[in-house]
C-alpha cells in the first residue's frame, strides 16, 4: 500500500524548516550563482598560475598531475593493477582509489583528442559547475535565492576550494551528493539511490550519500509505519550498490572479501581508528608544532566541527545532518595523511548553510561588512590554495 505522503519533502526535515527570506521557487535560474563560482575559481587560477610561473614551474602539471591525479590518470590510461612499494608495511595500491573517476577520464579520451590529465581537468571543472546547480537549488530550496548564491559562492572561496580546480574527484563527488540530497529533499526517491550509488563509487567517502539515504528512508518507514512507496524501497536499495560493489571487488580480487579492501587502505597508512591517531598527531602539533599546512589542517577542521552544530542547531534536513555528518566521522575519525582532511571536507556544503544564512542577514544590515567578509575569504582562498599546490608541494 502507498501513503499518500510518502514522498512529499516536509517529512525529510527536523523540526520546523528555518529559512533567512521566504522561499524562492527551485527553477529560479542558477546563472548568478554559477558565475559568482567561477569568478571565484578563475580569480584562483590566475593568481595559480602567476605563481607558478614566478616558481618556473608548470601550471598544467601542477593542476593536472599532482599526487593522486597521477594515480587517476594512470588508472585511465592502464587500467589497475599498479603497487609501489616503500618501507616495510607501506605499499601503495591503485585499488585504493574508486573506479567512476577513471572511468570519466577513459570516456573523455575516448571521444576527444585530448591527454589524460586534460581530460581529468575536464571531468573535475565540468563536475564543479553541476556541483554549483545542485548546490544552489538546495539552498534556493530551503531558504532563498540569495542565500543559495552567498551558500554557493562561500563553496567556490574555502581555503581548499583550489582542489576544485585540479584533477581530482571532490568536485564528481559533490555533484552527485548534492543532486542526491536534492532528489531526497523532494521525494525523488529513485533518483536519490542511483545517484547516491554512483557517489560510492568515486570515493570511500561517498558512503555518506548512501548513509543519508538510508537514514532517510527509515526515518519514513518508521513514521508511516511501514506504508510508503515502492520506489522508497527501490531507492535505498540502489543506494549503497555503487561502494559495496567495489569494495566487495577489490576484496576478491585480494583473495579477502570482506576485508581486502580495507587491507589495501592500512597499507597506505590510512584507517579508521575512531579519532586515535588523529588526537595523537594533534598532540604532535600543539606540543612540538610543525608545518604551516598541519596548522591550517586543525583550525579548518576544528571550524567544520562548529558549524555542523550549528547545522544541527538550525534544525537542517535530516539528509543533509545525516550527509555531513557522516563526513565529517570518517575524516575527524580516520588517521593518516592528516593535511588531507580539509580536502575530506571539501564534498560538506551543508555546512555553509549556517554561514551563509548569516551573511545574508549582514548584507542586509551592514552590506560594507558582508563584503569585507567575502574579501577576506577570498584572499585566504586565493592566496593559500596557490600556497598549497605551489609552494608547500605536500600531498593533497
Amino acid at each position: 500500500m502507498t501513503h499518500p505522503t510518502a514522498t512529499v519533502p516536509a517529512p525529510v526535515t527536523r523540526g520546523p524548516r528555518t529559512q533567512c527570506a521566504p522561499p524562492a521557487p527551485v527553477r529560479a535560474t542558477a546563472a548568478k550563482a554559477l558565475a559568482a563560482f567561477a569568478a571565484a575559481r578563475l580569480t584562483g587560477l590566475l593568481v595559480l598560475a602567476a605563481a607558478a610561473h614566478l616558481t618556473h614551474q608548470d601550471t598544467f602539471r601542477l593542476l593536472g598531475r599532482s599526487w593522486d591525479s597521477r594515480w587517476y590518470t594512470g588508472i585511465a590510461a592502464h587500467g589497475y593493477g599498479r603497487t609501489l612499494y616503500f618501507e616495510p608495511g607501506v605499499v601503495q595500491s591503485d585499488l585504493a582509489f574508486f573506479p567512476l573517476y577513471p572511468a570519466l577520464i577513459r570516456a573523455v579520451t575516448a571521444v576527444t583528442p585530448l591527454s589524460h590529465g586534460a581530460a581529468g581537468l575536464l571531468v573535475s571543472w565540468s563536475a564543479a559547475a553541476a556541483a554549483a546547480v545542485g548546490i544552489y537549488a538546495i539552498g534556493a530550496r530551503l531558504h532563498d535565492r540569495r542565500t543559495a548564491t552567498v551558500l554557493v559562492l562561500l563553496w567556490g572561496l574555502l581555503p581548499h576550494s583550489v582542489i576544485l580546480s585540479m584533477a581530482y574527484t571532490e568536485p564528481v563527488l559533490t555533484a552527485l551528493a548534492a543532486g542526491s540530497l536534492y532528489a531526497l529533499l523532494t521525494g525523488r526517491w529513485i533518483w536519490a539511490g542511483a545517484l547516491a550509488a554512483l557517489a560510492g563509487l568515486a570515493r570511500p567517502n561517498g558512503l555518506a550519500v548512501a548513509a543519508a539515504v538510508l537514514a532517510t528512508a527509515l526515518y519514513q518507514v518508521l513514521r508511516h509505519g511501514g506504508r510508503v512507496s515502492h520506489r522508497l524501497w527501490t531507492g535505498a536499495a540502489l543506494a549503497p550498490l555503487g561502494w559495496l560493489g567495489y569494495v566487495l571487488w577489490v576484496g576478491v580480487r585480494e583473495g579477502d572479501p570482506l576485508g581486502g579492501y580495507f587491507a589495501v587502505q592500512r597499507r597506505w597508512g590510512s584507517r579508521f581508528d575512531f579519532g586515535a591517531g588523529s588526537l595523537a598527531f594533534v598532540k604532535h602539533l600543539l606540543l612540538d608544532g610543525d608545518k604551516l599546512v598541519f596548522s591550517m589542517t586543525l583550525v579548518l577542521v576544528a571550524v567544520a566541527v562548529l558549524l555542523f552544530g550549528l547545522l544541527v542547531a538550525a534544525k537542517a534536513p535530516l539528509p543533509l545532518l545525516v550527509y555531513s555528518g557522516v563526513l565529517l566521522l570518517i575524516t575527524v575519525g580516520g588517521s593518516g595523511f592528516f593535511e588531507s582532511k580539509p580536502r575530506f571536507l571539501l564534498p560538506a556544503f551543508p555546512l555553509l548553510l549556517p554561514l551563509a544564512c548569516a551573511l545574508v542577514r549582514t548584507a542586509r544590515a551592514r552590506p560594507g561588512s558582508a563584503a569585507l567578509v567575502v574579501g577576506a575569504l577570498a584572499g585566504l582562498s586565493v592566496t593559500y590554495g596557490a600556497y598549497l599546490v605551489v609552494v608547500a608541494r605536500m600531498p593533497l
